[in-house]
């Protein structure tokens, strides 16, 4: 029986490794090369999946990047070998140019750029709808798969084989280490997670001021804050930045620029500009593209993260200028989110079943095709971090870097000894 028109794309598609179509009526396809003695690496990449809806030969033609998800999902695709949906999305991310090239995939990235500035629509009212939808979900599932202090973040990895614990302690210090804090400064945090930044920064004498849109994230960071004793240093804040009035030394914002939108960016850089205090400065980490402005895919767009955007460097630096903001630092993170999602899928799968008990499996199904693709995206994708040291003024932050590698010194030797920063 023929696969037609799914064979016209996957004939383009497979470039590198092979794939093996089962159709609904047990005839089988291959696409690809021949694997016969293949050895390491991406050439030896061998998928076998098997689809059990006639439909999805057309539907995944048309829209291969959502179809294959909810096919997944719904129990409609399903994988004869391997690691299941990583090893398609691992082909998949291997072949990103083929995929592109193809007429049909390529007309619909044009529509989807067309209409981003629509999907992208967050005023607050929506921003905080759409936020709750993905941190709103119920903290055990978080603790399935994050470390204790719960950071939903990029981890800073000394080496690959860096404990994932030792690398959120690791990017919290570095993160620490950038702000030049002394103690009784003021710091504003846009996006507070579950408070793992925040009490980081109390532990160096610092008042912070938490921002959040989660009640649920609000009501952990609390406890977690009354635990290490910061609690009279933080405040946490059930509001979304642009409600926020007041003038801070520091300004922090990590993970929350992908949320803000192509058409918010100079509403966001315009507040954090005016909640700084004319000689303090920004610190901003988000995750970002080496590539040019593009769109977000349509499956992380419907299910993972509505209305976000991984903003390109030019896009993020054009609104800067347009803000008059200097950008005093840049550091490009390449690997270190491969690294953190890897860990992530891994735990994730560790405790699948204990999820499909908080959840069901359509839902386990969803966040393995997420964090598979997410961790992809960062090895083979054009995925990256950046993080940004921002100012009003020219000479707001030190004149060299020296100041954090000395400070993340510090740090480290004041928590081996176990000391608090915040008489230091």
């Amino acid at each position: 029986m023929s696969l037609w028109p799914l064979n016209n794309l996957l004939n383009t598609f497979v470039q590198k490794g092979r794939l093996t179509v089962y159709d609904v009526d047990g005839s089988q396809h291959e696409f690809g090369q021949n694997q016969e003695g293949a050895g390491e690496g991406e050439e030896a990449v061998h998928v076998t999946m098997r689809l059990h809806s006639n439909a999805l030969k057309w539907k995944l033609f048309l829209n291969p990047e959502l179809i294959a998800a909810e096919a997944y999902m719904d129990g409609d695709l399903t994988f004869e070998n391997g690691s299941g949906c990583y090893d398609l999305l691992f082909l998949f991310s291997i072949n990103r140019g083929p995929l592109a090239s193809h007429k049909v995939q390529g007309g619909l990235r044009r529509f989807w750029r067309s209409m981003r500035r629509r999907q992208q629509a967050n005023d607050v009212d929506n921003a905080k709808k759409q936020a709750r939808s993905h941190y709103d979900l119920s903290t055990e599932m978080y603790q399935l798969f994050l470390d204790e202090e719960l950071n939903y973040t990029c981890a800073f990895y000394e080496t690959p084989e860096t404990s994932l614990e030792d690398a959120q302690a690791a990017k919290l210090t570095r993160a620490t280490a950038k702000l030049g804090l002394k103690p009784g400064m003021t710091v504003l945090e846009i996006g507070g997670g579950w408070g793992a930044f925040a009490i980081r920064m109390a532990k160096e004498g610092a008042h912070v001021t938490s921002l959040n849109v989660s009640p649920e994230q609000i009501a952990i960071a609390e406890q977690k804050a009354e635990e290490a004793g910061v609690s009279d240093r933080v405040d946490f804040v059930l509001k979304d930045y642009r409600e926020y009035e007041g003038q801070f030394d520091r300004v922090v914002s990590v993970g929350m620029m992908e949320h803000v939108g192509i058409g918010h960016f100079d509403d966001y850089f315009g507040t954090v500009r005016d909640l700084l205090k004319p000689d303090g400065y920004a610190f901003i980490h988000s995750i970002g593209r080496s590539t040019q402005p593009g769109t977000t895919g349509p499956f992380f767009r419907k299910y993972i993260f509505p209305g976000g955007y991984v903003p390109a460097l030019s896009e993020t630096f054009e609104a800067l200028e347009r803000q008059g903001l200097w950008v005093d630092d840049m550091e490009v993170l390449r690997l270190h989110y491969y690294y953190t999602l890897r860990d992530w899928r891994t735990r994730f799968t560790a405790n699948r079943a204990k999820a499909a008990e908080l959840y069901d499996e359509r839902f386990c199904r969803m966040w393995e095709f997420y964090l598979g693709a997410a961790e992809l995206g960062f090895l083979h994708g054009s995925n990256m971090v950046f993080q940004l040291l921002l100012s009003p003024e020219r000479d707001a932050v030190p004149l060299n870097r020296n100041f954090i590698v000395d400070a993340e010194r510090a740090m480290i030797a004041r928590d081996t000894t176990g000391q608090d920063g915040a008489g230091a």
